[in-house]
């Protein structure tokens, strides 16, 4: 008889992943970032930003909206608020207008504007360097926090799991939630942490070029080839929400 030996995840309350699936994940992970690195040698936020503030506000836009449609309002946006003091003292209406061509601008605004405001009141108007000081930030999680963290100041700390990164790790078998950071726990406890900043990335580019979000067939995808049932799953639009079912790997 084979007994399944499961790690407890104690801070959580959560039963973790058995050894023995732990071990095949982390296998298929060595060949996921092989893989990736030849397709994807240069690996970098698509984010245009020069300061860890432009970054932050071009992150807390990205959400829901593409990153080619923040680098088309970025600019004039920095010109016209070019520091985190000018945009403490910006006015609500105004600087909705100056990103409303962006999704949820209204909400965006708000939080972009309270976080520029306790940034300047709290931490002399320079982004703060740690996780815990920049999830308390309105509008910024852990996918934003590890984005500033590691491409703004070179820390690692987490794995950015954006919309892209949440349904390639459920396609690719090496996780069996939907909750972002639950999932960024299961690709930490897979891939070296050498590999967390870039992954991101990789994976971004591949399920923008190669492996898009809409129906398609990808049986002869790169990294369907080393795993193929990911060809039998397709994340859609419907599955987004954190409580639907999901087949389990």
């Amino acid at each position: 008889m084979v007994v399944r030996v499961m790690r407890k995840d104690v801070s959580r309350g959560r039963r973790a992943v058995p050894d023995a699936l732990l071990s095949e994940r982390r296998a298929r992970a060595k060949k996921i970032v092989a893989i990736l690195k030849k397709l994807f040698p240069t690996a970098r936020v698509a984010l245009n930003f020069s300061t860890p503030w432009e970054l932050m506000v071009a992150v807390i836009l990205s959400a829901q909206t593409t990153d080619k449609k923040v680098n088309e309002v970025t600019p004039s946006l920095f010109k016209k608020y070019p520091t985190v003091e000018a945009v403490a003292r910006a006015r609500q209406k105004d600087f909705e207008r100056a990103i409303k061509t962006i999704g949820l601008y209204r909400a965006k605004a708000k939080n972009i504007l309270a976080t520029a405001r306790t940034i300047v009141e709290k931490y002399n108007g320079a982004v703060p360097r740690t996780m815990d000081e920049l999830t308390v930030l309105p509008g910024v999680g852990r996918k934003t926090a590890n984005i500033i963290l590691s491409n703004a100041f070179g820390i690692t700390q987490g794995i950015a799991v954006d919309t892209h990164v949440r349904r390639l790790a459920i396609k690719l078998g090496l996780t069996d939630s939907t909750n972002p950071e639950i999932i960024e726990r299961d690709l930490m406890a897979v891939f070296p942490k050498k590999e967390w900043a870039d992954l991101n990335h990789r994976l971004v580019m591949y399920g923008r070029t190669i492996c898009p979000a809409r129906k398609h067939d990808c049986r002869n995808h790169p990294l369907t080839k080393i795993y193929p049932p990911a060809a039998d799953i397709w994340f859609s639009p419907s599955a987004r929400g954190a409580n639907n079912s999901k087949k389990r790997l």
